[in-house]
């Protein structure tokens, strides 16, 4: 399934039109469930053992599987954007640096010097810098950004080592998208058309190549991390959970679903659609395009505006540290630039109430009740609804990437 409006012909595709076609679309889907008090469900509800989020097996399956041996996300084209600049990327595992060189094209490097292993840079994460060389802090051994060893002192010393003379090690890298994508655990080139499917379409429209770094920070929660990306993919908590922010503007417990292979898009709709029903739809309102994008295995993208005309690009990436340990990077881009002060300082304001509204709502409870399964009867089983239709297909997805069936 394509997600492209097949009625634009332009080898540049007008994006601003085909994101106007595809919110009348899922309007309709929304005054669909509305008028019907329904949501987009799965066949049945699905029971989870504990096990899915507390073996120990698992996770070890599912760090060498998916954070090691998936391609994922990095960071943004936004995030460096010109040559030399350098992104610390930590959380997959290993640390690594994704460089942009001379010739634009972006690389991923162990952070590791080559001779005796030291990090090259002793930042933490978010942390970005500009750089054309990098020069190891233990013995100065100096590298260029396309990983060369182009700096060596007392280079004689090592004239009768065939290894005593080596490159950064490179890691499987590409850009598509206005994203960066890297497999941490090496290996082959990164095949993104296979890996994107369908959903590259989606990505394209939202046109992240020009999103803008606003503010990036960390995100804790004291539980498994798939038990926190939970969070993320149904309005059935909106209502009580968020009852003063999102559960006063949107529906509770609705939600439309579009899969795109092991992606997908999820739409809440808000209360203004009520206002729709029994209406002809030309008399219906302009809508802008939006909702929650998951990109497998770990990464939830938002686009969209919270007032008319004001976008946010907001993208979570949760990464396990640890079995009963998140951290989630996150960051609010400004979609199309920074367009003024005072609209740096609103998508400054929109990262500060989301994080705050994740920490203090979504993982609170999410760290609550991961201490709950570590304590429960060996028998209990956590059940995602038929209304949780996006949960129960990343569930599946997951297991079955790591080969490790739910049951």
């Amino acid at each position: 399934m394509s997600d492209r409006d097949p009625q634009i012909k332009s080898s540049e595709p007008d994006w601003v039109a085909t994101r106007a076609f595809h919110a009348r679309e899922i309007l309709r889907h929304m005054v669909s469930l509305v008028a019907d008090e329904t949501t987009d469900l799965a066949p049945t509800p699905l029971p989870l053992p504990k096990g899915v989020y507390i073996d120990e097996d698992r996770f070890a399956a599912e760090r060498e599987h998916l954070f090691l041996g998936q391609p994922v996300v990095a960071g943004l084209t936004g995030d460096i954007p010109n040559p030399g600049d350098v992104l610390l990327f930590d959380a997959a595992g290993p640390s690594i640096l994704v460089m942009r060189g001379k010739d634009n094209v972006v690389h991923a490097f162990l952070n590791m010097c080559t001779h005796r292993g030291a990090k090259l840079i002793e930042e933490s994460e978010p942390w970005t810098g500009h750089m054309s060389r990098l020069t190891c802090p233990f013995h100065a051994w100096t590298f260029d950004n396309a990983g060369k060893l182009i700096g060596q002192p007392s280079k004689g010393s090592f004239k009768d080592c065939e290894i005593g003379a080596r490159n950064l090690v490179e890691l499987p890298c590409i850009e598509a998208k206005g994203l960066i994508f890297v497999r941490a655990g090496g290996g082959d080139p990164i095949d993104i058309d296979v890996h994107l499917g369908d959903f590259a379409d989606v990505l394209a429209m939202i046109e992240l190549h020009r999103a803008v770094p606003v503010k990036q920070g960390i995100l804790h929660a004291e539980s498994n991390w798939k038990f926190a990306l939970d969070t993320y993919g149904e309005g059935y908590h909106f209502g009580k959970l968020h009852e003063s922010t999102i559960g006063q503007t949107h529906f509770n417990d609705m939600a439309c679903f579009y899969p795109f292979g092991r992606h997908h898009r999820v739409g809440f709709p808000d209360k203004s659609v009520s206002g729709m029903l029994g209406l002809d739809e030309s008399e219906w309102p302009k809508t802008e395009y939006g909702g929650v994008h998951f990109l497998f295995p770990n990464t939830v993208i938002f686009f969209g505006s919270i007032v008319p005309g004001v976008f946010f690009t907001q993208v979570f990436r949760l990464f396990p540290d640890g079995v009963g340990k998140t951290r989630c990077q996150f960051g609010v881009y400004a979609p199309f630039g920074i367009l003024s002060d005072s609209y740096r300082d609103t998508c400054v304001m929109a990262y500060n109430q989301t994080a705050k509204i994740v920490q203090t709502e979504d993982y609170r409870v999410a760290s609550a009740g991961y201490a709950n399964l570590k304590t429960a009867p060996d028998d209990f089983h956590v059940v995602l609804g038929a209304n949780e239709i996006a949960l129960q297909a990343v569930q599946r997805n997951l297991a079955q990437a790591i080969g490790m069936p739910l049951a």
